[in-house]
């Protein structure tokens, strides 16, 4: 068969990666504002949102699966679909009488189907570029993965908080906007059944005799690498204190002053979390990846780390002196998404150095999961170490909580050739 001639990256890249944000933003982001809303506590939002995690979690249990049949480019454009229609089930279940526990299980729909896409999307990424494009196309795919924050964080709160003043309804204009997000992400669908590029290396895996003693043969390769309980500590606790922030991070933003927060509206929201603040985290990412491409992931891990979390502690500025000016709110939050930005690029490139070989779909989907599983955990006491602990003390433990980071981050071993080849 013809091979398709190859396209520019810049062509599929950056729409592969919009897309693969905007259904963990959806599950991840708006749900957590929809609940709020709705008068959901917080305690109660961040346990059953942070299980929506699960997912993210467990795909590696089926990533070789995606690896051993069909192809990637088929899986992507297949799960995109059903995402979209997901997205539109969201709109339909948002008048229901059990829409709390309706939304959430279609929400739970969404999450099986971007995490089994992000699989496929991400190994499709490993396929079609050499070392040093993936480093130097880090910082793009995590620039338009961040834009669909935008879009959702951004756009898609104002949209929604603009329904809510006109009509009063915060039912009707969550529906409208999963509405609309169901049909955008459809339209991505239909944009790449057509642009994907076909690499040489995307084929459906030829597995020979017993596909199961494949299928754990491909785990059992993962975890006998060299320094494999390290690199899991590394993968599990890096985010640890992030994690907590971030899910925090919005309830805190929308609070009352009473509550201890900066009582902002869905309009202010949209703006200085999902715009100003998403801008800033995709600048960081673009810096990130442009750093590891020019110098290599080992010289750049420590600064990166650092700028990852340090800039946190704006946090527990904003918690302390509760301040009402936008443009100080906005600069405060756009310096701690510009740090996040620039360091999380190399913890992207560590889980892709840590994937290479001849499983790597697979065994990047190890290592994301093992990054969900660290996200869940965390989140799923912040609600409740928030209400113990009040906003400004919760954010003051944040930041401890990122001194295992590290310690990781001192253990793990770098090839130093590693992002620029």
């Amino acid at each position: 068969m013809e091979r398709a001639p190859q396209r520019n990256p810049w062509v599929w890249i950056p729409t592969l990666y919009f897309g693969q944000g905007i259904p963990y933003f959806a599950v991840m982001a708006l749900s957590v504002v929809m609940y709020k809303n709705i008068g959901i506590s917080n305690a109660e939002m961040a346990f059953y949102t942070s299980w929506l995690y699960l997912p993210w979690v467990i795909k590696p249990l089926w990533s070789p699966v995606v690896e051993m049949f069909g192809t990637k480019r088929g899986w992507t454009v297949a799960l995109q679909f059903v995402v979209g229609v997901a997205l539109a089930l969201v709109a339909f279940t948002t008048h229901l009488p059990s829409f709390f526990q309706m939304s959430l299980a279609v929400l739970w729909l969404m999450a099986f189907a971007s995490a089994t896409h992000d699989i496929a999307a991400d190994g499709y990424y490993m396929l079609g570029l050499s070392q040093k494009e993936q480093a130097a196309f880090v910082g793009v795919r995590s620039t338009f993965y961040r834009l669909a924050n935008i879009a959702g964080q951004g756009g898609a709160v104002a949209l929604a908080g603009i329904l809510i003043a006109r009509t009063g309804d915060p039912h009707l204009a969550w529906a409208v906007v999963f509405g609309v997000l169901g049909a955008v992400f459809v339209l991505l669908c239909a944009w790449h059944f057509f642009v994907l590029p076909r690499p040489a290396e995307d084929v459906k895996a030829h597995v020979e005799g017993n596909p199961l003693k494949e299928f754990f043969g491909t785990f059992a390769s993962f975890f006998k690498r060299d320094g494999i309980l390290v690199i899991m500590g590394f993968l599990l606790l890096f985010r640890l204190g992030e994690s907590q922030l971030l899910k925090m991070a919005v309830p805190f933003l929308l609070d009352p002053a009473e509550k201890g927060g900066l009582g902002l509206d869905n309009t202010e929201l949209g703006v200085v979390y999902g715009t100003v603040g998403v801008i800033a985290l995709t600048l960081g990412g673009l810096l990130g990846g442009v750093l590891i491409a020019r110098f290599g992931l080992k010289r750049c891990l420590w600064p990166l780390a650092f700028a990852c979390h340090v800039p946190g502690l704006v946090f527990v500025y904003l918690s302390t002196v509760l301040p009402q000016n936008i443009v100080l709110i906005s600069a405060m939050v756009a310096v701690e998404q510009f740090g996040y930005g620039l360091g999380f690029t190399s913890y992207l490139m560590f889980m892709i150095m840590v994937a290479d070989g001849p499983h790597k779909t697979a065994h990047y989907a190890i290592c994301t999961g093992f990054m969900a599983l660290g996200m869940m955990v965390p989140q799923m006491a912040s609600g409740q170490i928030q209400q113990w602990l009040g906003y400004q003390h919760f954010f003051i433990w944040a930041c401890l909580a990122t001194i295992p980071a590290f310690a990781m981050t001192a253990l793990v071993k770098i090839d130093p050739a590693f992002g620029r080849k």
